[in-house]
């Protein structure tokens, strides 16, 4: 190795090696005040791009968590409104049967009197819960969930549509029963019985969904932890790792200045051969 005044070889390995110890120190305090590993695209492009999508996923399943609970919530709604007509049925065949019977010795028109009324009531709350002819509920519902490959799989689909689960007076079929007469209470009684088995259909279809919303909310919620967890260990910080490589850079950073001072100085040395 030669000697010169115009090129200090040694001073320039040491400014490199000075440069690279203070971006391995300014790096190292990032992650540690940041909290991440990964904090800009030149940290990981490709483990980014990974906890990007995997952010993304936990997002949507949030949200998707929050549809589902909603859903759960209309449709115990739903589930209440229904236990009330079953309630108003019932009420509906003790009034048909104490027509029917011929020791019945009181007034059957004050009996359909009520007994009109209370249909007037189903179909009123029918409506209310949106399970009448046209109502906002009597459809397919799709809830939205995510965590699936296609759309298809990323949603529940209740079907609470078509004439069935009508539950208006006259989708149960006793919209024109009356039990101003014997012989119209026996009808009343068949159209009736007919009813709560309908009813009892509705019932099902709802309390399905009411479950599959639950399970899918469970779900979703093991996805959540699974994806989160999967998300930290590319994006986060070890902190305990990245505080020993802040005493490692610091201790290198010191002795790359007090190299470079030495390295600076030596061509000192060489006026002594001038002498």
């Amino acid at each position: 190795m030669s000697y010169s005044f115009q090129t200090n070889v040694t001073s320039l390995l040491a400014q490199q090696n000075l440069r690279v110890n203070s971006d391995f120190q300014s790096r190292t305090i990032t992650r540690l005040t940041s909290g991440y590993r990964i904090n800009s695209s030149a940290d990981d492009a490709a483990g980014l791009a990974v906890a990007n999508k995997l952010r993304s996923d936990v997002t949507e399943l949030q949200q998707g968590v929050r549809n589902a609970n909603d859903g759960v919530s209309i449709l115990q709604i739903v589930d209440g409104g229904l236990n009330n007509i079953s309630n108003i049925l019932d009420r509906l065949k003790t009034l048909a049967t104490e027509s029917a019977s011929d020791t019945f010795s009181g007034d059957r028109a004050t009996l359909d009197t009520e007994f009109q009324g209370l249909l007037t009531e189903i179909t009123r709350q029918a409506s209310n819960i949106g399970l009448a002819s046209g109502g906002k509920y009597n459809v397919a519902l799709d809830v939205y969930i995510g965590g699936g490959d296609t759309q298809a799989d990323a949603k529940v689909t209740i079907d609470l549509s078509g004439a069935g689960n009508q539950v208006d007076a006259a989708g149960l079929g006793v919209s024109s029963d009356a039990v101003d007469t014997k012989a119209n209470a026996l009808t009343a009684l068949t159209d009736i019985t007919a009813a709560i088995s309908a009813l009892g259909l509705a019932q099902g279809a709802v309390g399905t969904g009411e479950n599959e919303l639950n399970y899918a909310v469970q779900l979703a919620q093991s996805q959540i932890s699974s994806f989160s967890a999967a998300q930290s260990s590319i994006r986060d910080a070890d902190v305990a790792t990245e505080a020993a490589n802040l005493t490692k850079a610091q201790i290198l950073e010191q002795s790359s200045v007090a190299a470079l001072a030495q390295a600076n100085a030596a061509p000192q040395a060489l006026l002594k051969l001038l002498q």
